[in-house]
């Protein structure tokens, strides 16, 4: 019954060895990849998505090298590029685990849909209408007028305050589902019949984005903002250390957030279940895309203490933005950024921030924070001292983004400062 089988394979006399030895190879590296897989799926990180996807290709590599041995070298070209995408895939994974700085090309388990869409002044914003689930199972909810959150119904923002809230993903609150973001839970404290909130957080944003919003796209659902919270610092914070910084964050912050936010049409940091045709559309991209950087700062060395110039642009850009309201009669409330402490410790560096230790982001935050606090008072504008030791790593689902209960807590020491602002 084998006999058939083994002749083809080589493995019969009259042996034929330019057949066997790529059987073989793939026998083993067949074993390698379930082994893999099984691995993976026993800790739950299979799935049935884009991961999963990646190992039935491998695997049908390999079978289809098994089935052409008859043709060694065409069996050898599959052996070799299963061998690339299986050491690309799991080995950039494997890298990243022990440590290293490396692009993982290994594809997630979930497929997440697409939240956002390009723009050529503020490079990435919500899609508009957009109603998904995040790859955690959170509902999320993009306006009409591609904010976050809820459209107001007909006639509900007559008679109501529009208070409007910036920030990063922080603000955008990637960590809670509608209805829990600090947003939805101030709108609730303002109390409903006074007040609409209308939440412009993006995942990313910096001042630089949020001064370009608040001069041309801050009016939704056709009424101006009575007041404007900005909730500031980490992203700006990015920038931090780079030499001869671009005024405007464009020469690394800004043509980043195109792949942050995932919306190049190739490339950039979208993965395929092929890491080599990943790494294809990103080199394409990069050589052929007008979006580039012109610096990286990844893979050098991070600095340790202030950085005078980024924050004389922060100070320049919380000064602009004040500037703006003033005229509009507009009421300006910023907020100090709060991040998890206890998730920000040691020399590593989690990838946000290019240059800076994780120890070094609490307090670079504080200095940040106090330039904000000082400008404010010396505007005329509201600064809200949100008291850090008052949140517990509970309030938070990872190094600094709120839990439902994190954004409920946030919001009540925001709502005295809004409602007498904003009345």
């Amino acid at each position: 019954m084998f006999k058939p089988l083994l002749a083809y394979a080589g493995l019969h006399r009259p042996y034929r060895f330019e057949r066997a030895i790529p059987v073989l190879l793939a026998l083993l590296l067949l074993f390698v990849v379930v082994g893999a897989a099984g691995w993976l799926a026993a800790t739950d990180r299979l799935g049935t998505g884009p991961r999963a996807l990646y190992f039935l290709y491998l695997l049908f590599l390999l079978v289809l090298a098994i089935v052409f041995a008859r043709w060694p070298w065409l069996a050898m070209v599959l052996l070799a590029l299963a061998l690339v995408e299986l050491s690309w895939g799991m080995g950039s994974r494997l890298l990243q685990r022990a440590g290293y700085d490396v692009a993982v090309l290994l594809p997630p388990v979930v497929a997440e849909p697409a939240r956002f869409q390009w723009h050529p002044l503020l490079q990435a914003v919500p899609i508009p209408s957009l109603q998904i689930a995040s790859p955690t199972g959170l509902a999320i909810s993009h306006t009409s007028e591609g904010t976050r959150g809820r459209d107001p119904a007909p006639n509900e923002l007559d008679g109501r305050s529009v208070v409007a809230t910036f920030g990063g993903s922080t603000t955008y609150d990637i960590g809670a589902g509608e209805g829990d973001t600090w947003s939805d839970r101030l709108g609730e404290a303002l109390g409903p019949d006074r007040a609409f909130v209308v939440n412009h957080g993006v995942p990313g944003y910096s001042t630089v984005e949020h001064l370009a919003q608040t001069a041309f796209y801050q009016t939704k659902f056709g009424k101006p903002p009575r007041c404007a919270i900005y909730y500031v610092g980490w992203n700006d914070l990015r920038n931090a250390h780079i030499a001869k910084l671009d005024p405007a964050y464009a020469d690394f912050h800004l043509p980043s957030q195109v792949d942050s936010l995932k919306v190049r049409r190739i490339g950039g940091s979208h993965v395929t279940i092929s890491p080599l045709l990943t790494m294809l559309a990103r080199f394409v991209s990069t050589n052929t895309d007008t979006v580039r950087y012109f610096t990286d700062p990844y893979g050098r060395e991070p600095v340790s203490g202030n950085d005078p110039a980024l924050e004389s642009l922060y100070e320049r850009n919380i000064r602009s933005i004040s500037a703006i309201n003033r005229a509009r009669g507009v009421a300006t409330i910023w907020v100090g950024q709060l991040v998890n402490r206890d998730k920000l410790q040691g020399d590593g560096r989690y990838g946000w921030l290019p240059l800076v230790r994780d120890r070094d982001v609490w307090p670079l935050l504080q200095q940040l924070n106090a330039i904000l606090e000082r400008t404010a008072k010396a505007l005329g504008d509201i600064y809200v001292g949100v008291p850090p030791d008052a949140f517990t790593g509970a309030d938070f689902v990872d190094n600094g983004h709120f839990s439902a209960d994190g954004a409920r807590r946030f919001a009540g020491y925001l709502a005295p400062a809004v409602r007498e602002a904003c009345r």
